[in-house]
């Protein structure tokens, strides 16, 4: 898998724990800003970075790089298939929801 997915795991971990890219970016010592490129694959984080956001996510390294498709932690007791459907789902709502965002810009809405 490519590095491309790091930003929308990523964002789909970090919407799963409930914080937001503010709340992130304060934890991480960054801007908003740089949470925001991280997610859309415009740059990566720092080796010490990185490894402050695998901590502050509860989630492996190897899991954001693509190495590896399980996830440290269980969400509700669901099975690692639904809980990666929950992760696709959060992303194609994202995903959605920016695509809607351009458009209202687009047009002035």
């Amino acid at each position: 898998m490519p590095i491309d997915y790091f930003g929308e795991r990523m964002k789909a971990v970090r919407k799963s724990k409930r914080l937001t890219q503010l709340d992130l970016a304060k934890r991480l010592n960054v801007s908003k800003g740089t949470v925001s490129s991280y997610e859309q694959g415009l740059s990566y984080p720092t080796l010490e970075t990185f490894v402050k956001l695998c901590t502050i996510l509860d989630t492996s390294s190897d899991y954001l790089l693509g190495i590896s498709d399980n996830l440290p932690f269980k969400m509700g007791g669901l099975t690692d298939a639904q809980m990666e459907s929950v992760l696709q789902f959060i992303s194609v709502i994202e995903q959605a929801n920016d695509i809607i965002e351009n458009q209202n810009r687009q047009t002035g809405d």
